[in-house]
């Protein structure tokens, strides 16, 4: 069965090749993005690879704000009658150590990885449990395990989402709802900040969005609730 799925974060990347990919499923999709200029060059586009441009939407949404994310929500049940995918992935990245980060970079980072992940799923799950259920998938990373220098913020929002994660899909699951931890290794994106060097050896947005599509194929009774993935021949 296809999706009515919001992809969060779904204007390039990793967020761009899921809506994408569940569109080519035939599936509906609603993006967010902060920039609404993007957000209509990406709705666009995507109408343009889908057999039926309705299928696509878009609102421009910080998902740090929750009416934001709330009025995204009812929207996306608007137009396709129902919601039961949500993949969290917007996210952002601060690099800098602990001693010169600023208050304000810090709340960035964990206000919109962390808590923008709550206050979409908080605002997603009555519609996904009304569908009757469905998936709730977040875009984490092995940043949130394997910790880095100068990464504090990032690793810390990384690893508090896969915590959030595991502890919603203990809630959940006896409501037909399933909860995911998706997390990438290296991924060639404009996120990785490449500066011309070789990006060959790392994962691809559609990687990941393989991954995503891989749990809509299995069998209602299993839950993968991790997903490691990684390139295959790291540099």
């Amino acid at each position: 069965m296809s999706q009515q799925a919001i992809v969060t974060g779904g204007t390039r990347g990793i967020g761009y090749a899921i809506a994408n990919a569940i569109l080519q499923d035939g599936g509906q999709v609603m993006i967010s993005g902060r920039d609404a200029g993007q957000v209509s060059r990406a709705v666009a586009a995507l109408g343009r690879g889908a057999s039926d441009p309705s299928r696509v939407a878009g609102m421009a949404a910080d998902v740090r704000n929750r009416t934001a994310v709330e009025a995204l929500v009812a929207e996306a049940v608007r137009r396709f009658g129902r919601l039961d995918t949500l993949v969290n992935n917007a996210g952002v990245g601060s690099f800098a150590p602990v001693e010169t980060m600023s208050d304000g970079d810090w709340a960035h980072v964990i206000d919109t990885n962390l808590t923008g992940v709550f206050f979409c799923t908080r605002a997603a799950l009555p519609e996904i449990k009304k569908a009757g259920g469905g998936w709730i998938i977040n875009i984490a990373s092995l940043a949130g395990r394997n910790y880095f220098a100068n990464g504090s913020a990032y690793c810390a929002s990384k690893a508090g989402l896969i915590a959030f994660g595991e502890s919603l899909m203990q809630e959940v699951r006896h409501d037909n709802v399933r909860v995911t931890v998706i997390m990438p290794g290296s991924v060639a994106t404009e996120f990785s900040h490449n500066r011309g060097g070789d990006d060959s050896w790392k994962l691809s947005a559609d990687d990941v969005a393989e991954a995503v599509m891989s749990l809509f194929r299995h069998p209602a009774r299993s839950l993968p609730s991790r997903i490691e993935i990684r390139p295959a021949q790291p540099k």
